[in-house]
């Protein structure tokens, strides 16, 4: 128990806001208006929680997102979309089945997604709460919680499985809306992003009177592919680093996972395309989703509310139409772009596991860049 004590002390100083730099602050140029926080927040309702785990070896850490908040048990119309599955995205088949993201969705480390499943289900037990969709008429239920991973294991001791209940259970009961902490925090402690330090980042986008927002966890793409505002910064930075002995991840094990929520009024397969439009934001900063990475996107609406109440009754539910859609992709995709480089940017130099280090894409360097290309912005 002494022995824990260090880390279980990492884990609960770590849990609380860690504001940093974003993009905009250094000048990226990025199209579209976000919302007020340009955060998944901005979407009334969602709520975000972390728990970071920095002890020793280990970097890692489990971050949460409620999409009508930790207090509401009605499912939310959802749909999800695997670019490249080299990744695990849990309780999917069910999403794709009902329709419904029904409850909270995680993301951790690769080797933690069985203990964030299950801590996920125990926190229901133990507080008498019951999914809104596969419950009994007698008071059982069954869940299929939703738990998305990335691999960390070159800056953390991933095979050591650090991720424990009670650091879910924190993240849960942590989750608030406002803003949301990015780069090294949660389930992105220890992920690496276009050959930079990586982790969490999110964004926002107001169209018509509807708002499109993201968060991610990032851990994909190689340095050479990085482009941030149409600029080749991967390149250009690679052209100027001197030749190192430092061991160095490989470039073909990473991934992203991508959760899209909006309050627009859309059914499943709607949610769907939106999920899918996640790609093309994704492509805007040079990923081509590698043979080892897993690429998983997944959407939620928070209109419509108790579609799924229990019973024969009709739900009475509303949708744009199609043709109103396209403002919403462009959003996805906008909010996409920009979660991501406010990842980049948010994070900070790690030193981990095997002592391995990977360091942050340098601010000055970037806006040097994006000056020579004519594109920094005032």
């Amino acid at each position: 128990m002494i022995r824990a004590l260090p880390r279980l002390l990492a884990a609960i100083l770590s849990a609380g806001p860690a504001f940093a730099q974003r993009a905009r602050d250094l000048g990226v140029p990025f199209e579209g208006t976000p919302g007020p926080l340009n955060a998944i927040t901005d979407i009334a309702g969602v709520e975000v929680g972390h728990v970071t785990i920095i002890d020793g070896s280990v970097r890692t850490g489990v971050t949460v997102i409620w999409p009508r908040g930790k207090n509401s048990g009605d499912p939310a119309f959802g749909g999800w979309f695997s670019q490249n599955g080299n990744g695990e995205m849990t309780g999917t088949t069910w999403v794709e089945e009902s329709g419904f993201v029904d409850g909270p969705i995680f993301i951790t480390n690769t080797h933690s997604v069985g203990t964030v499943r299950d801590a996920s289900i125990a926190w229901f037990v133990d507080h008498k709460r019951t999914p809104g969709t596969n419950t009994l008429a007698g008071g059982g239920f069954w869940s299929l919680p939703i738990v998305a991973e990335t691999y960390d294991g070159f800056l953390n001791d991933t095979n050591g499985f650090h991720v424990k209940p009670d650091h879910v259970f924190r993240a849960m009961e942590g989750a608030q809306s406002g803003p949301v902490p990015e780069g090294n925090v949660g389930g992105g402690t220890g992920m690496i992003c276009f050959g930079f330090k990586g982790g969490i980042g999110t964004a926002s986008r107001v169209t018509g009177k509807y708002r499109v927002a993201v968060l991610v966890q990032c851990n994909c793409g190689a340095k050479r592919q990085l482009r941030i505002g149409g600029v080749p910064v991967g390149a250009e930075l690679e052209r100027q680093t001197v030749a190192s002995a430092a061991v160095k991840p490989p470039e073909d094990t990473g991934s992203i996972i991508i959760v899209i929520a909006t309050d627009a009024p859309l059914l499943p397969h709607q949610m769907k395309r939106v999920a899918r439009r996640a790609t093309m934001g994704l492509a805007r900063l040079g990923a081509t989703s590698s043979n080892g990475s897993g690429d998983i996107f997944i959407a939620f609406s928070t209109a419509n509310t108790q579609a799924a109440k229990p019973g024969n009754e009709i739900a009475a539910v509303s949708m744009l139409p199609n043709d109103a859609l396209s403002p919403v992709f462009e959003a996805a995709v906008q909010a996409t772009e920009e979660a991501i480089t406010n990842a980049l940017v948010a994070a900070k130099d790690m030193t981990g596991y095997a002592g391995h280090t990977v360091k942050a894409l340098p601010h000055d360097q970037l806006q040097q860049l994006l000056k020579k290309y004519n594109r920094l912005s005032p």
